[in-house]
């Protein structure tokens, strides 16, 4: 069972919200600067501005790319490695389906009070950020 789980629905296409998830510039738009590229095996890193708790460096390597349903990748960052896994398909209702899941939190991470919360939080906001910028 995922540890963070959303859902987002958008009015564009499968192929536009998947340009949005593996595009290295578009990506730098809704969640940080990157230099991501969707091949399994690659790795990569999200850059943010550091903080006190935080360097702002998130490392990855792409897991799964079944272009445009699927994408997998792993998100390690602050000592804890999680799995993300974006799902996409078209509904009955024409909109693109968009399902998030992030797993492998520690039992450390999972006891820590607001630290799922934070994420969750965090990737609602990265999903707002998507929408606006596919659907601007």
């Amino acid at each position: 069972m995922a540890d963070v789980s959303l859902d987002f629905q958008f009015t564009s296409s499968v192929e536009q919200v998947w340009k949005a998830l593996t595009d290295s510039d578009m990506l730098a738009q809704w969640i940080w600067k990157n230099d991501f590229t969707p091949v399994i095996g690659e790795k990569f890193q999200f850059r943010s501005e550091p903080n006190e708790w935080w360097d702002g460096i998130v490392n990855g390597e792409v897991l799964e790319v079944e272009e445009p349903h699927i994408l997998s990748y792993t998100w390690a960052s602050a000592g804890e490695t999680t799995t993300i896994t974006w799902t996409l398909k078209t509904g009955s209702d024409g909109m693109t389906h968009l399902h998030f899941e992030q797993t492998g939190f520690s039992e450390q991470t999972k006891a820590t009070k607001g630290a799922i919360e934070g994420a969750k939080y965090s990737w609602t906001n990265f999903g707002e950020q998507l929408k606006k910028l596919i659907e601007a």
